[in-house]
């Protein structure tokens, strides 16, 4: 029984390893003109894995030997921020607030962004 559930830890493993990688918290980079900007995100996983064996007898009234294991897992990625490079330098910008806000506040700083990419003028300072 302990082999087996080894036996299913180790393949969990093995796909949750397939899994990770740095593009998991990094995300493909988007230039646009000079700038070229990186999702950064968050990854959490969580994992468990149990076995058992019993014997029928006198509680159960039941004749019998069996065994039984199982593995369950679940993860989730979140964006957290964005790396920002361009001729001024590289600075991170945080992701605050719920999606519809970070949506919201998007929306807001697209016009400002592509004003900055084509050099009309300067990007506003981020407000903390």
């Amino acid at each position: 029984m302990l082999e087996d559930v080894e036996r299913l830890l180790k393949t969990s493993a093995d796909e949750l390893e397939k899994m990770l990688s740095s593009k998991t918290v990094m995300g493909e980079p988007l230039t646009i003109g000079e700038v070229t900007v990186v999702p950064l995100r968050s990854a959490g996983f969580w994992f468990g894995a149990c076995g058992l064996v019993g014997k029928g007898g006198e509680v159960s009234k039941a004749e019998g030997e069996g065994s039984g294991g199982g593995t369950g897992g679940a993860g989730g990625v979140k964006p957290v921020a964005v790396l920002i490079i361009d001729k001024n330098g590289v600075r991170v910008e945080p992701m605050k607030g719920s999606l519809a806000q970070m949506a919201e506040q998007v929306k807001e700083a697209l016009p400002k962004v592509e004003e900055a990419i084509r050099g009309r003028k300067p990007a506003p300072a981020a407000k903390e």
